[in-house]
């Protein structure tokens, strides 16, 4: 396919009025997208111009685009030099579905083009991994574990690395692979641009942006933990043991066309599945015991339509990313804020409107309180069996807060809000936003330190809202020599 041939004219392709090249253009509006969202309206300028970035955004926000355009952009205009025979773009993400679906995205995106991509996770046999891997892609999308293990016993060198993208950060965080990515960031060149993803900005993913970008542009689109305006949100306070009937009474009206039901365990998982088969409602469980082949399976149904329903973990469902998901239901309330955001963040995506149930028990009161909080939304209180609801909250104990490990595998990672203690440099304050609209600003250097005296983007960089630069040209790609 030719880069430049039957090319948009600027004012009629609002891609191409951000600096794509024409076969980008093309292959995005062939998957049916015609208008930027608010984090790709403000992040593949600042991309495109080399810069690493701090990124919060909501799930469904289409940040995936937002890093994947502009690096092919970069692939496909600054050719491999003499030598560079390795991986030149690398995206670490949290889970294998997330993985996935990020590989799929450059498939279409680049689909036409010399650009190769492959995704390495773990659960599957490692040998044809690391036999691909000699082909050299361009993009690789990796899983930390995976990653490091192919890293340390299968020889992958990541020495021509030149831009990498740390995307849901905060999931990292919380499945206990920071110290993992620690460790991949270590080996990786000095001299790259890096790109930081998270729904939420706990002060641990703040002190891992300081170590790991240089000079950051910060990108918002909504309040941080935030959730999506078009989801409609409520709640049933209901005793543990009544959940299973009302989820069935649920599932059953005609309004839900595909749901995803959030259980905190995977035993619990498993429990709800099986029970909505024996009250005649098709479901299937998805969290990490589950083989790839099953998980794949089971998503390709619920993408189909031949299964309305998928009962899963918070870490299986990272990267669940189907359309027309009308509803999710929290049948278990997560014990961490943050959580909530994610999970209902799988509905209602790309400004399309969605229900988001929460069934409560007394014990999980508490953990209501702290999302709202967090939130800043009082979820509307549902009526059950006729009688309505209390308003008042008696005042209960707090459950204690488990640590949280790497999903299965065994090990233990930090409590969110829990990591080393500050070390005394200053730290950067929380990007400003504006709800809705994607707001860029300047983080200063690594100390926090602001230059300029201002916040907002200048030096010629692109304007946040319209991807329009203020001089009139896009300058070279800067690579910067980072300090350490």
């Amino acid at each position: 396919m030719s880069l430049q041939s039957t090319s948009p004219t600027q004012g009629t392709d609002p891609f191409f009025d951000l600096g794509l090249l024409p076969a980008l253009c093309r292959a995005v509006k062939g998957a049916g997208y015609t208008i930027p969202t608010p984090i790709q309206l403000a992040g593949i300028p600042l991309v495109l111009d080399g810069r690493d970035v701090l990124g919060c955004a909501q799930t469904g926000s289409g940040k995936t685009a937002a890093f994947a355009l502009p690096i092919l952009d970069y692939l496909l205009r600054e050719p491999r030099e003499r030598g560079q025979d390795g991986v030149r773009a690398l995206i670490l993400a949290p889970t294998r579905e997330l993985a996935a679906q990020i590989g799929d995205c450059f498939s279409t995106y680049g689909a036409g083009t010399s650009i190769t991509n492959m995704v390495v996770f773990g659960g599957v046999n490692k040998n044809p991994q690391a036999r691909a891997l000699r082909r050299a892609p361009d993009v690789l999308v990796a899983c930390p574990g995976r990653l490091l293990d192919l890293m340390q016993n299968d020889g992958l060198r990541l020495d021509d690395v030149e831009i990498v993208v740390l995307d849901e950060a905060d999931r990292m965080l919380d499945m206990g692979f920071i110290h993992d990515v620690r460790k991949i960031f270590a080996k990786l060149p000095e001299e790259r641009q890096t790109l930081l993803f998270s729904a939420t900005m706990p002060k641990e993913i703040e002190r891992l942006a300081q170590s790991i970008l240089f000079e950051p542009e910060r990108i918002a689109v909504d309040p941080i933990a935030s959730t999506a305006e078009p989801i409609h949100q409520s709640v049933y306070f209901v005793d543990s043991k009544q959940k299973q009937s009302l989820l069935a009474n649920l599932l059953r009206g005609e309004e839900v066309e595909r749901a995803l039901v959030f259980t905190r365990t995977k035993h619990g998982a498993n429990r709800v599945a099986e029970k909505l088969e024996r009250a005649g409602i098709p479901a299937q469980a998805i969290h990490g015991n589950k083989s790839q082949g099953a998980r794949e399976r089971a998503m390709a149904g619920f993408r189909s339509g031949e299964i309305r329903v998928v009962v899963a973990t918070d870490l299986a469902s990272r990267g669940i990313d189907v359309k027309e998901l009308s509803h999710v239901i929290n049948f278990d309330l997560p014990n961490i804020s943050e959580t909530y955001v994610h999970r209902v963040g799988r509905t209602g995506r790309a400004g399309a409107s969605g229900i988001a149930i929460s069934l409560c028990s007394d014990e999980e009161r508490p953990y209501l309180r702290d999302i709202e909080k967090l939130t800043g939304t009082r979820l509307q209180r549902m009526i059950l069996d006729g009688q309505p609801l209390p308003e008042a909250e008696p005042s209960r104990p707090r459950p204690p807060r488990p640590q949280h490990g790497r999903g299965g595998g065994g090990g233990r990672g930090p409590a969110r809000g829990h990591g080393r203690p500050g070390d005394g440099r200053p730290r950067h304050d929380a990007p400003r936003t504006l709800t809705g609209v994607a707001q860029a600003t300047h983080a200063g250097p690594r100390d926090g330190a602001p230059q300029n005296g201002g916040s907002h983007v200048n030096h010629g960089a692109p304007h946040a809202a319209t991807g329009e630069r203020t001089d009139g040209a896009r300058p070279a790609r800067r690579r910067r020599r980072r300090r350490r």
